[in-house]
């Protein structure tokens, strides 16, 4: 089996009366010790119009995790590519691997949230055509000097970057995706499906085969990378574990169901409104660290994923219990991962 990396998600979400200056000096700290904690990436997602909760843009903030976190990967994981204009994010991101030395990880997907594709202009049933052209105008800038190319809602005139990516010859394209027909996109156009949080466990699994049908279409190798984003939590035991993180968790999926994040999920997995018992049965990561790596190795082993993204934090989450978490998972699970595969 490969060896297991772990990620660390940073959502940087919280409630309206917090102070985010502070909150965000605490992000920057979580960044820093995951740095020294052997974490392999920081990942940053991206959503607009988030209210009620408050959040530091994905760009500006992994500018600033460059400095504050110079051994972890940056995962921009994800940008909603179907809201943006593909010369505007070739820039900005290449502008992100270059301050940090070529440690970007370019993480996409389609977006779901009709408050965000009104706003940058654009509908639900234009996504998948914005979302594919841009990424094919994005790795064109990326690699050639002058680019033609006339989009739906673009035109590249002779069009160049004013810099290129130090990874070539691109940065790895991580392609999120919840629903069967965005998998086998996955397969066709990106470096490897980065499999996501909200599906139940078993639902990812028979998706692999999906994803492997796909890649088997198009004649693509299994990616050697095959990243996974969970919720863990790590206590001396699952009693604390669930007393610390679990009203906060179920308060994050809250949001997640009145967003509308479960009409992109596919059909028998399609509910993020359950109780919070059978919400998160087959779908987090909690508990001991004896449990959870019981857990991460049973993950492996049904769906192949060999870098999990962690978040562990969640809106109205103490920084401390966060912290400690952070360190157990580091200190008693990686080597205890390790060792049973």
């Amino acid at each position: 089996m490969t060896a297991i990396q772990f990620g660390l998600m940073l959502r940087g979400q919280f409630p309206q009366e917090d102070d985010m200056t502070q909150r965000f000096n605490e992000l920057m700290l979580q960044a820093k010790l995951a740095d020294r904690l052997g974490f392999s990436c920081v990942t940053k997602g991206s959503h607009y119009a988030g209210y009620p909760l408050q959040d530091v843009q994905q760009i500006p903030f992994l500018a600033a995790l460059a400095r504050e976190a110079p051994n972890v990967r940056l995962n921009a994981g994800i940008v909603l590519l179907s809201l943006h204009k593909p010369l505007d994010i070739a820039e900005q991101l290449a502008s992100i691997d270059v301050i940090s030395g070529g440690r970007l990880i370019f993480g996409i997907a389609l977006g779901y949230r009709e408050v965000e594709f009104k706003a940058f202009g654009t509908t639900q049933k234009e996504r998948v055509a914005r979302f594919e052209e841009n990424l094919i105008a994005i790795k064109r800038l990326w690699t050639e000097n002058n680019v033609n190319m006339k989009g739906s809602h673009f035109e590249l005139e002779n069009a160049s970057v004013s810099l290129k990516p130090v990874q070539k010859p691109n940065p790895p394209i991580w392609v999120g995706a919840n629903a069967d027909p965005a998998i086998r996109r996955a397969a066709k156009i990106g470096d490897c499906w980065y499999m996501n949080p909200h599906n139940r466990i078993d639902t990812i699994a028979r998706q692999v085969d999906v994803y492997k049908a796909a890649l088997e279409e198009y004649n693509k190798p299994m990616p050697e990378e095959f990243p996974i984003r969970r919720e863990v939590f790590v206590a001396k035991t699952r009693e604390e574990a669930l007393r610390l993180c679990g009203e906060t968790l179920a308060v994050k999926y809250k949001v997640y169901h009145e967003w509308g994040q479960d009409k992109a999920m596919p059909k028998g997995d399609d509910n993020l409104g359950l109780e919070f018992d059978e919400l998160a049965r087959d779908r987090f990561l909690i508990g001991s660290p004896d449990e959870v790596t019981d857990q991460v190795v049973d993950l492996h082993r049904r769906t192949g994923a060999n870098h999990i993204i962690a978040s562990m934090q969640w809106p109205g989450t103490p920084l401390t219990a966060t912290i400690d978490s952070m360190q157990m998972l580091a200190e008693e699970v990686f080597p205890r991962v390790a060792q049973a595969i």
